[in-house]
């Protein structure tokens, strides 16, 4: 109640003269898991059915393929052996284990024929091959914590993964749908996919707890199929005789949130280090609003004051973190560096730059710059010049604190009708109200 090896000249002068049935597997591609036997030739046996395995019948079974004998459901024999086999039911299983050792013997045990004479057997094959392209997507962002970033991210991952077949009699028991000649892994591939997405959000975690910068992801398809095997491999082996074999990522993308993050952070740490991209950038922006100022509402030439006070402030603040001008500096806008010790043409000592154009000028309460008494825009006066006042420390200034020291500006005094000084907006005498 088994199979044969079938004699040398048996399988070498051909079946023509002979009656046995010949059967081998059917189409399997490269999708293919399981597969019944075909009859591609029939001898003098012409009362045999087409899915029913005569006794004395030769099965052909190539590379990568692995061959059962099966009655009412139940193995009665099998092999991973490449070859010709002949049925003869009057032998013991012969169990040619093949690439699998004696690894076979136990799950047959479990699942092999219950002893009676058999009376209708088929043959069945299961691909032996790396079933390989299995297309995966992550459904939901996994949350991802970057400890360079110092953040909790979201990524999206889509690839794809391939298994391959290490237990065929359990697989064959566990995960081939009953009564069915062909099964490719799509078609029972959803719960398996359901379980593959679980463990690749353990494994992507797994990587974040080990310190991979979520950059480094996408090249790390390798680790991360490891870590899939750590995770599902002893699980999908006992259970269904199966393994992940590979998995490519082939995008990994960010949710908009942790996009935005990424770039924040990235430009941060670029300007933080790097002054001379500090210094690119303002010189970028500066000429940016030097191409805009023609389109300017309240005229070319109150945008170009604003460019002009715009550079005084960035000059102003650029100051203390080094020396911003260096030779082809402003080379952009058409201005000199400075010579060797020295500074640019047109800069004061205070490091602000003076012209004709804005010598003057001030910004109304609207945004309008205007160099006269009254804003053209809206109208409103130009506010009272501050007075100059010198600080204890020496400083001069005209602000409200001072620039070297910090300290606040005092309190201006103001003379009542009474004749009291006062500092507040109330006399102190009388009480009436400052003028």
């Amino acid at each position: 109640m088994g199979i044969i090896r079938a004699l040398g000249q048996a399988t070498a002068g051909g079946f023509a003269d002979q009656w046995l049935e010949v059967y081998e597997a059917n189409d399997m591609g490269e999708r293919t898991v399981f597969t019944n036997g075909v009859l591609i030739r029939r001898g003098q046996n012409v009362k045999g059915t087409n899915d029913t395995v005569s006794n004395g019948s030769i099965i052909h079974v190539y590379d990568n393929q692995f061959m059962m004998l099966v009655d009412g459901g139940k193995v009665v024999d099998y092999t991973a052996e490449p070859g010709y086999y002949k049925v003869d039911n009057s032998s013991m299983p012969s169990l040619f284990n093949g690439q699998f050792g004696d690894t076979l013997k136990e799950a047959f045990n479990r699942i092999k024929y219950g002893g009676q004479t058999p009376t209708v057997q088929k043959v069945f094959f299961i691909n032996l091959q790396e079933i390989k392209g299995i297309k995966f997507g992550t459904r939901n962002p996994i949350n991802y914590f970057d400890s360079f970033y110092n953040a909790e991210l979201f990524l999206r991952a889509h690839g794809t993964y391939s298994v391959k077949i290490t237990n065929p009699l359990q697989f064959y028991a566990e995960v081939i749908p009953r009564n069915r000649d062909r099964v490719d892994i799509e078609s029972i591939n959803d719960q398996y996919m359901s379980e593959f997405l679980e463990a690749l959000g353990s494994s992507i975690n797994q990587m974040s707890a080990d310190g991979t910068r979520i950059s480094y992801v996408a090249s790390k398809a390798r680790e991360l199929g490891k870590y899939m095997a750590d995770v599902l491999d002893e699980e999908w082996n006992q259970m269904r005789g199966m393994e992940i074999q590979a998995v490519g990522i082939a995008s990994v993308s960010y949710d908009e949130e942790s996009q935005k993050l990424i770039n924040m952070r990235n430009e941060g740490a670029m300007l933080g280090t790097d002054f001379n991209v500090l210094r690119g950038m303002a010189v970028k922006n500066v000429t940016q609003g030097i191409r805009d100022a023609g389109s300017n509402t309240g005229g070319a030439m109150n945008a170009f004051m604003g460019v002009g006070m715009g550079m005084n402030t960035l000059n102003g603040t650029l100051s203390g973190l080094g020396s911003l001008q260096t030779p082809g500096d402003m080379a952009g806008m058409g201005q000199p560096g400075p010579a060797a010790g020295g500074m640019n043409p047109g800069m004061t000592a205070a490091g602000t730059q003076q012209s004709a154009g804005t010598a003057g000028g001030w910004t109304c309460e609207c945004g309008a710059v205007n160099t006269g008494k009254f804003c053209s825009e809206c109208g409103k006066p130009a506010p009272a010049p501050r007075i100059g006042w010198t600080c204890e420390c020496g400083a001069v200034n005209t602000g409200k604190f001072c620039s070297e020291c910090g300290k606040p500006a005092p309190k201006a005094e103001w003379t009542c009708e009474c004749g009291a000084v006062n500092t507040g907006k109330f006399c102190s005498d009388c009480g009436k109200p400052r003028a």
